[in-house]
């Protein structure tokens, strides 16, 4: 199966049709009245559709096992058609697309199972998924496409020339796969005063986002956290909290970490752990997510 360990928990739906139509309105007549010799059609196909939705990884190979939190069928009925209407809903890290279709099939399925005695020319049409959300593409900035960044690398080794830049690299890619042009990389040692003239230096030169990676540990030279957090008009919680959180659920050691996050006028200012590891997942912990922010920063609502 596809490796989803990277992505973010959320709300998932998804709305999926089937088509069922009927060859002559005795059918019809006889679903409303329940007069179908097999049972109550709706009742049961619906039945059959919760069972269904449940067992699709057992059946689609590449499909994840996901808890299941709603489902919903609806019909509509119109002349010899009958439309079946089926939602999913999970709070997971993939989507329920399929498990949507596939509900919509096995209703669909049942009720020909049952009208198949009294009409024989039955037929299933326009399986198709009508919308999802929830999703990646859901939380992508929709407010800007024009954000600068600064990658900064605070590390003794690397700015010795001891080790390979690996982590600040790492948060490049990420930034260039959100559309987001990085204008500066620099790597300087974990020096209080040289971290503070960095931060002020690019948020005056209009860098709408600057990015640290090194210098959020404990040990005696990891200052990045003392560095920055005088020079930010309002910490943003939230986000710390996000990048730590998703980390826990990676490795136990990612609490000992002191990730910062905070605004400098309408500048975002981000420091992130050092490890290549670190500095990637906590990444993924925030963008595209987190670009929303340059147009609340400009007065734009959260809706």
């Amino acid at each position: 199966m596809v490796d989803i360990t990277h992505k973010n928990t959320t709300l998932r739906t998804a709305v999926a049709q089937a088509i069922v139509k009927v060859s002559k309105p005795e059918t019809i007549a006889a679903i409303q009245n329940d007069l179908v010799p097999k049972g109550n059609v709706f009742a049961m196909s619906k039945a059959a559709g919760l069972l269904g939705v449940k067992r699709t990884p057992d059946i689609l190979p590449d499909c994840h096992p996901l808890p299941i939190e709603f489902t919903g069928v609806e019909y509509e009925i119109n002349e010899l058609e009958i439309t079946v209407l089926f939602t999913v809903k999970t709070i997971y890290k993939t989507g329920v697309e399929v498990e949507a279709m596939h509900g919509a099939s096995v209703v669909a399925l049942n009720m020909y199972d049952m009208l198949k005695p009294i009409d024989k020319g039955i037929e299933i049409h326009h399986i198709k998924l009508l919308h999802k959300k929830g999703g990646k593409s859901d939380f992508k900035n929709r407010f800007r496409t024009d954000i600068t960044a600064a990658v900064m690398v605070c590390s003794d080794t690397i700015s010795a020339g001891n080790k390979v830049d690996k982590a600040g690299k790492a948060i490049i890619e990420k930034l260039k796969a959100c559309g987001i042009q990085t204008e500066a990389y620099e790597i300087i040692p974990d020096e209080l005063e040289m971290i503070q003239v960095k931060a002020k230096q690019y948020q005056e030169n209009g860098v709408d986002l600057i990015i640290y990676t090194g210098g959020t540990g404990l040990s005696a030279r990891d200052v990045t956290p003392e560095a920055l957090a005088p020079l930010l008009d309002r910490r943003i919680p939230g986000i710390e909290e996000a990048i730590r959180n998703y980390g826990q659920d990676r490795t136990p050691y990612a609490m000992l970490s002191r990730s910062v996050a905070g605004t400098i006028k309408n500048t975002l200012v981000l420091a992130l752990p050092g490890s290549t590891n670190g500095a990637s997942e906590s990444m993924d912990a925030i963008f595209p997510s987190v670009l929303h922010i340059f147009g609340i920063l400009r007065g734009a609502r959260h809706d």
